[in-house]
Formats: structure tokens, sequence, C-alpha cells
């Protein structure tokens, strides 16, 4: 198996990376204290074919496969280094442009992929609500068919780009009486409907630049035609597929976060001096920055690993929640440290280390928790 990356592969990193350092990483303390999306700066990913990575060229995109998709996110976070940035594209892509890829009719993919890609529209995605989380088959979201329509009630929330998306995905329950892998539908609603509103914005830890919303749905009409694959399938094919996207590819924001942080580690430590020399030369450092290292190349394997496969389109169920339950560790662990070696400093916005912190958590959290993926593995061992 060889993650050789390509010679064009490598150059689109590079590329990425020098855009985010020119047009993402001034501004990106600002965006995260003022919790602020900047549309200038979504508008200039669009210009470099960010918004449409993945999606087939005859739609406006790229038709990039998982690694490669990976590598641009990696190399956004890297160079940029606005969390929320990646998280509103990561979700945009991998679980706003990407089931419509999958499951949309023609007409559903002409209506939103060429405008998604251009930066017209951001997509976004509902699935989770008050009370259901993990536990999707507890959702209590109903869509109930009246002639050529559906019509939708209930509440969603931690909804990425909830307040942005003029599409949004949004799953309920069709079928009362069927067990939960039938019994619930996909839907692509517009979020200029009737009865729509977005019910507040959360307030959040990290990852601030990218709204994260709850969405109320009153008696909302939905064409018959909107429904998004076939009925009865949105937890066992349109979910299924959505969170394989988010595990293999969204999650590689999370490296270029460690890069980031390794690198701003390792040359503090050069520079910062105590009892007449550099930090760098003290073994406990030292030890650190190994281990900060090791870290980021498990995560960088396992992730590439569970892309690599997915594009095989060989079963990478257990790769990829490996990789999201390391990664979610290993970001976390990594951002402490890098405080550690930051000293005083590493406490205080100037390094841009503490703001790391913050948003490394939610890798553990969002797209199916730590928990959730380790269950996945189990019952992989198993034999379940």
């Amino acid at each position: 198996m060889d993650f050789t990356l390509t010679e064009e592969q490598q150059s689109f990193m590079r590329t990425v990376e020098e855009f985010a350092r020119e047009h993402v990483w001034p501004g990106a303390l600002e965006r995260d204290q003022e919790a602020r999306f900047d549309w200038d700066v979504w508008r200039k990913l669009a210009d470099v074919g960010m918004l449409g990575l993945p999606v087939p060229e005859e739609y406006g995109g790229s038709g990039a496969d998982c690694v490669t998709t990976g590598l641009g996110l990696e190399a956004l976070s890297y160079g940029g280094g606005d969390a929320g940035l990646n998280l509103s594209l990561g979700a945009h892509l991998t679980i706003g442009c990407m089931p419509i890829v999958l499951h949309g009719t023609e007409e559903q993919k002409r209506t939103w992929l060429p405008r998604m890609t251009s930066g017209e529209v951001i997509g976004a995605f509902a699935i989770t609500e008050p009370e259901a989380g993990s536990d999707t088959a507890g959702m209590k979201s109903v869509a109930r068919r009246e002639g050529d329509t559906w019509v939708l009630n209930g509440t969603k929330t931690f909804i990425t780009n909830g307040s942005l998306a003029e599409v949004v995905t949004v799953v309920a329950r069709t079928d009362p009486d069927a067990a939960a892998g039938a019994a619930f539908s996909a839907f692509l609603v517009r979020t200029d409907s009737p009865g729509f509103a977005v019910s507040r914005d959360i307030k959040k830890m990290g990852n601030k630049s990218s709204p994260t919303s709850e969405l109320s749905f009153d008696h909302v009409e939905i064409p018959a035609e909107n429904m998004l694959g076939e009925e009865g399938t949105a937890l066992w094919k349109v979910g299924f597929e959505c969170f394989a996207w988010e595990r293999t590819v969204m999650i590689a924001s999370g490296i270029g976060g460690m890069r980031r942080g390794l690198e701003q580690s390792v040359q503090y430590s050069k520079d910062r001096e105590a009892f007449g020399k550099p930090i760098a030369r003290f073994g406990q450092i030292q030890h650190k920055l190994a281990q900060m290292r090791i870290a980021l190349e498990c995560a960088t394997l396992l992730q590439r690993q569970a892309a690599w496969k997915k594009d095989q389109g060989l079963d990478h169920e257990l790769e990829a929640s490996m990789a999201k339950a390391f990664i979610g560790d290993a970001t976390v662990t990594n951002a402490l440290e890098a405080i550690q070696i930051h000293g005083g400093w590493g406490y205080t916005a100037e390094f841009h280390v503490e703001r790391g912190l913050r948003d490394a958590k939610l890798a553990a959290l969002g797209g199916g928790t730590t928990e959730i993926q380790e269950m996945i593995i189990a019952r992989k061992l198993l034999g379940g």
C-alpha cells in the first residue's frame, strides 16, 4: 500500500497553503473573537475551486477523490488557522454537496450543485435533534405525506451552516410503524420555505467563525420531488454515506491544525530562552515535541488509509472510525502540549495556541462521538 502523494497532489497542497496564508490567516483571530463568518473569504474559496472539490466536473466541481479532498482541507487548516472556516467548508462539501451528488436526481443535481460550487449557495445537513444525537433512531421530526407534498414538523440542532444555508438536507420520520432502518427519509428543504426558521445560533467554545444553529420546521410543505434518495433510506444509505465522507475526509482539518501547532511549538522552543539557553535544549520539551510528532504521523496515516480505502471502494468503516477516534483525542492532546510549551503565553490569545485547543475538542464530538466510534470498532472486532 503506497501512500506517497503524487506530484499533482503535492502541488495542490502547496497552492492551498499559500492561498490560506495570504487570504485566510489574516483576520483569523479577529473572526474567532467576533464569532464572525466571512463571506469575502468564502467567495475567495469559490474562486480557487475549493467549494466543489469532490463534486463531478459536469456540475461545476473538480471531481477530486477522498484523499485529495482531505489534502485540501488539511492544507487550508494548516495555512489558514481558521478552524471555523474549515468546519463550514468541510460540512458544505461532505454533508452538504455529497448527499446530492450520491443520491440526488439529475434535476436536483442541476438545480443545486452548480450554485453550491460557485459559492452562491451553502449546504447543510440536519439530522441531530435536542433529544437525539448519537441515537439517530430517536429522532422525533416527522414528515407526513399529503398528496404531492410532504408536511414537515420538528426541530434540529447543532446544524453547521444552518443560518447560512439556502438548502438543507433534513432527515425525518416518514413511517411511524417501520423499524428504524426503514422509518426515515431525507428531503432537500429550501430555507425560504414558509414555516422554516432559524430558532437561534448556538454559542460555542471553539470553531467560532462557523455558525451552528437550531432549526425549526412548522408545517413546512416539501414537494414530493424534493425527497433525496428513496423513501425509508435516510439512515442506512443517505446518512451512512454522509458520515463516511465526514469521518474519512472532514477529519483531515484536524491534521492541519496539529501540523500548525507542532510547527509553532518547535519555533517557540527555539526562540524562548530559560536559564540561559533555548528551552528546546531541555529534555522535557524535546519529549513533548517528539510525542506531538508521533501523534501527527499516526493521525495522518490513519486518515489517509481510511480515505484511500473509500476511494478504492473497499470496506472502510473500521478504518474511518479508528481515524476519527484517534484524531479526536490526539488533536486535544497536542493542543494541550503546545500550550504547555508556550508557558504563560500559551494561555493568551497572542500566540494562537489557546485557540487551537478550543477548536480541537470538536473533533471528538461532531459526526459521531469518540464513544460511538469505539462502539463501531468493538462491533467489528466481535463480529457484529
